[in-house]
């Protein structure tokens, strides 16, 4: 395993889409690991893969309970609604408040490439839509209530 860079909000490769995961394959697994070790040197909660440069649908969490592996996660279902305070390891120093659902359903194949579908709510849905806005090429700053920033 190794540390990977963190990229910063400057880097051009945190705004582009990234594309989908085709095998989970010894390379993939490989980068699941030293994403989770990157983000626990940093400590983070979330960490998705083009915060450490790849362009692949893949992100890891672990909100306390434990690390989970998305890989081409797709969120089906999203109830209720909540503003909460987020920060980001490619933002260091930055939070601000951010509206996300209360409740979610993510379907995702895990690090051994086997789908599975999740309901998650409260903080840990929160890190899930973070981490899969990254995905994207969405930071939290572009979704900040009433642009609010501390």
């Amino acid at each position: 395993m190794a540390l990977r860079n963190i990229r910063q909000d400057n880097d051009e490769i945190l705004r582009k889409k990234s594309r989908k995961v085709e095998e989970v394959n010894d390379r993939i697994k490989t980068l699941i690991k030293d994403m989770f070790e990157t983000m626990y040197e940093a400590d983070g909660v979330g960490l998705a893969a083009p915060q450490v440069g790849i362009l692949k649908r893949l992100a890891v969490v672990d909100v306390g309970d434990g690390p989970y592996v998305f890989i081409n996660p797709e969120i089906y279902e999203a109830v209720g609604s909540c503003v909460d305070i987020e920060g980001c390891l490619s933002i260091p120093g930055k939070q601000g408040a951010v509206e996300r659902p209360e409740k979610i359903k993510v379907k995702a194949l895990n690090e051994n490439g086997e789908e599975f579908e999740l309901e998650a709510e409260g903080f840990f849905a929160r890190a899930i839509c973070h981490e899969t806005d990254h995905l994207d090429g969405i930071l939290f700053t572009d979704k900040l209530v009433e642009g609010e920033e501390e």
